[in-house]
């Protein structure tokens, strides 16, 4: 007899529940519209980050170090302007003219700290006995094409200047805005971005000959909360339209669709409320949980709906039709819930804070779907039209594609196994060979004008991404000991033959210029002051002569103890940066005494660590998701045997998303190490309803394993290949992100959720099929067995 009294107590539970919504509709309705606002009204505290180190945990070793170098120079974000003229040489009367322009307006920019360009570089030349230090370029409209000759040679021969403000070739130019936020308000950078806008537009206006760009840290930092209220304003309407459609196709059903669009409403400004009274800064990375929420918060109702009309064509009446449908579902619809809300709440382990956000924001939006699916869904279907036609048993089309799926399974679960079991090892083989890379201006898409200055600014006048070296001295002033300065000299040496390195701004090209400039311009003392006092003279001297703004206060620390050294490096991948950064550290070791010793550091180093620190930091928490859904599945099912079991097609879908993403595409960024902890919450769902209807087959109908599995797959499969369906399109809907890092998450998630769709449909019952003929065996062994002894004692006692 089947145990028909299996998971009573929850099905009571979800019974009386059920009754109790339908007896108060109208309360129920009202309570969560009441709710629901009152949770929204907290999305007015919600402030969007426009700060790139709000990508780092407080307790991250790269921003900590970054944070240090910052604070003994200049914490500091920069705005770059690039112009390249169509006549092709930067050193014209017009060109020079918008330059200095630029130079000049530059200071207008709010929090503007320091503006450097070719036109006011400090050029210092001997003037007899006298050092005189001077703008490199001004009032350029009058000058000689002589002239114009002769700042042309300088600025080539200036190593602080060539590949840095000005191209080798003369054709682009830059002019790098410095400025120092005080991070008081969350307006600083997008009014800094505007003004620096504003400039741009201008002399765009006033030269149409020249090709303008703005790049640097501070328009990163702005595009970042552009790309996500883009994202937000985009994404969310077309990821409505695309649910309404295919809700409309599934459901088949006006009242379903609207309740299911009311469901996934409420859970997202619910969500979205919390985060604001929990002082959420909103980054393009969770600013997508609104889009992921929508997608998840939808399958509770459709598997809801879905049983309440089948019930109904099975002749039940509407009520009793309810609540069938909420008995059948309220256990999966829960677990589903928990397994999914563990999958995302274990984001908290990511060592980056964006992702830590998305992972609570998600969680509370999927526990509120929970709750609103259980009580608002039902009081609403009974409130409003919902009507199925009556279809007989006897009437209905059996030659269905689950029919054909379910004998095909049944029949084939050999072959199943061995074809999936190579495809697995093959896919999952590939895995190791994908690379890690993440470079901040690629970041973004190509349709983002950051990007498209980004790239034309690395195209034409050299590297983007700056390596800071804190260099220390033995003491207070030893900055100017010739020993050091020689040293420095060798490193910056070394670091201009490096591949990767495009420009070096070192204090010893200085030195050397001040050494020659100070001997008569006499090119054979263009090399480091013989003598400490002398060189600290000269420093002393040029300081002095600079004008503000302009100071050394960026290059030297205030004791003049330690020099910063900036090599700067071209379009690199993260590999290559992080190969770059240990090899700097080991020169310096090798070549150079202790206290000189330096690792690099910066916004670059912090991003080319960030994927790897995420993976290492996600392990634990992948490995913590696994076993509480492992958990989870045990109680929930009451079956070790299937809990335990449940784990393989959830598991092997993301190694093979791994293994064909290395195939198709190689790459990934930091979202690979979130993806696995939050897909596995997600597709364990399909595997979750199959199972308890598998059960409830075996336990209430007395059924064997493979007319459980055929129960199992006219009752819940339509749901399945919906919800996966949807949960596929949602999830695809993000590779439309202007920001890569959320395209790489929702192309990885929807790849798996697919993938997983058929593991559930194949593989499942395949595995419980191999499952009941591996026991029949044993059982029937056992039995031959007892047979044989029972034939032995009788033998036995018949010789006696």
């Amino acid at each position: 007899m089947p145990n028909t009294n299996h998971n009573s107590k929850t099905d009571r539970l979800a019974v009386s529940v059920t009754r109790w919504v339908l007896k108060h509709p109208w309360f129920t309705i009202l309570s969560t519209i009441l709710l629901v606002f009152g949770m929204a009204s907290g999305a007015r505290h919600l402030g969007f980050s426009t700060n790139y180190r709000d990508f780092f945990s407080d307790l991250n070793p790269e921003l900590l170090a970054f944070e240090d170098f910052q604070n003994t120079y200049t914490k500091n974000d920069n705005f770059l302007f690039v112009l390249q003229p169509a006549d092709g040489t930067v050193f014209s009367p017009n060109t020079l003219g918008a330059v200095e322009r630029v130079t000049k307006e530059a200071w207008s920019i709010p929090f503007t700290l320091r503006v450097d360009s070719i036109s006011n570089f400090q050029h210092t030349w001997a003037n007899e006995d006298d050092l005189t230090v001077e703008d490199l370029i001004s009032n350029s409209g009058d000058l000689s094409a002589e002239s114009l000759l002769k700042k042309r040679s300088v600025a080539l021969a200036e190593p602080l200047l060539r590949n840095n403000l000005i191209a080798s070739d003369t054709q682009t130019t830059g002019i790098n805005v410095t400025l120092q936020y005080p991070g008081e308000s969350l307006t600083e950078v997008p009014d800094a971005a505007k003004r620096a806008r504003e400039i741009a537009n201008g002399i765009r206006e006033s030269y149409p000959d020249l090709t303008v760009a703005i790049t640097g840290m501070s328009m990163m930092n702005n595009t970042f909360a552009e790309s996500g209220v883009r994202d937000m304003t985009t994404l969310i309407p077309l990821m409505y339209g695309i649910l309404i459609l295919m809700m409309i196709l599934t459901l088949r059903t006006v009242s379903g669709t609207v309740i299911t669009l009311f469901v996934i409403g409420f859970s997202t400004l619910t969500a979205m409320g919390i985060a604001g009274f929990m002082g959420v800064k909103l980054t393009p990375i969770s600013m997508t949980a609104p889009t992921i929420i929508l997608t998840l918060a939808i399958a509770d109702s459709v598997h809801i709906i879905l049983s309440i009309r089948h019930a109904m064509r099975d002749g039940l009446s509407k009520l009793d039709a309810i609540v069938e449908g909420m008995r059948i579902n309220f256990l999966p619809v829960t677990i589903t819930s928990l397994t999914t809300l563990v999958g995302f709440l274990t984001l908290n382990f990511s060592d980056s804070p964006p992702f830590n956000h998305l992972g609570n924001i998600t969680a509370v939006g999927i526990a509120a779907a929970w709750l609103i699916s259980i009580t608002f869904l039902p009081a609403s279907v009974k409130l409003l039209p919902f009507k199925v036609k009556s279809v007989a048993l006897r009437d209905r089309d059996q030659n269905t594609l689950i029919d054909r799926l379910a004998n095909f399974v049944i029949g084939s679960y050999r072959q199943i196994l061995i074809t999936l079991g190579i495809v697995v090892v093959i896919l999952t083989a590939f895995v190791p060979t994908i690379d890690l890379n993440d470079e901040w201006t690629k970041y973004f898409s190509k349709k983002i004008t950051f990007r498209q200055d980004t790239d034309f600014a690395l195209e034409n006048l050299g590297g983007l991404y700056p390596m800071e070296f804190s260099i220390k001295g033995k003491e207070p002033g030893g900055v100017s000991d010739p020993d050091f300065l020689n040293k420095i000299d060798e490193f910056t040496t070394w670091l201009h033959e490096q591949p990767e390195v495009t420009h070096v701004f070192s204090l010893s090209d200085i030195m050397k210029r001040l050494n020659k400039n100070m001997h008569g311009d006499d090119e054979s003392y263009y090399r480091i002051p013989n003598e400490r006092d002398l060189a600290a003279q000269y420093l002393l001297l040029y300081e002095l002569s600079l004008p503000y703004g302009l100071d050394m206060n960026d290059r030297v620390n205030i004791d003049k103890s330690a020099t910063r050294v900036t090599a700067t490096l071209g379009d690199v991948s993260t590999v290559q940066t992080r190969a770059f950064i240990d090899r700097s550290a080991k020169w310096l070791q090798d070549n150079a005494p202790e206290h000189m010793w330096a690792s690099a550091t910066g916004a670059t180093v912090m991003f080319s660590y960030i994927a790897e620190r995420n993976i290492k930091s996600m392990i634990k928490g992948n490995t913590l998701a696994i076993v509480i859904i492992s958990i989870i599945m045990m109680l929930a099912l009451r079956n070790f045997r299937l809990g335990l079991m449940s784990l393989i097609p959830n598991a092997l879908p993301i190694l093979m998303t791994y293994g064909l993403w290395a195939i198709l595409v190689g790459v990934v960024g930091m979202a690979a190490a979130t993806v696995s902890a939050t897909s596995i919450g997600i597709i364990v769902d399909d595997t979750v309803h199959f199972l308890t209807k598998y059960l409830r087959g075996r336990r209430e109908k007395g059924m064997n394993t493979a007319d459980a599995i055929r129960y199992t797959l006219h009752t819940v499969g339509a749901a399945m290949f919906v919800n996966s369906l949807i949960l596929s399109f949602g999830f695809a809907v993000l590779a439309m992100s202007t920001f890569k890092i959320n395209a790489e998450m929702g192309l990885l998630t929807a790849l798996a959720v697919v993938i997983a769709l058929f593991f559930d449909f194949l593989l499942l019952p395949a595995i419980l099929m191999a499952g009941s003929k591996f026991r029949s065996t044993v059982t029937k062994t056992k039995t031959q067995i007892t047979l044989t002894e029972d034939e032995k004692t009788e033998s036995a006692s018949a010789n006696l």
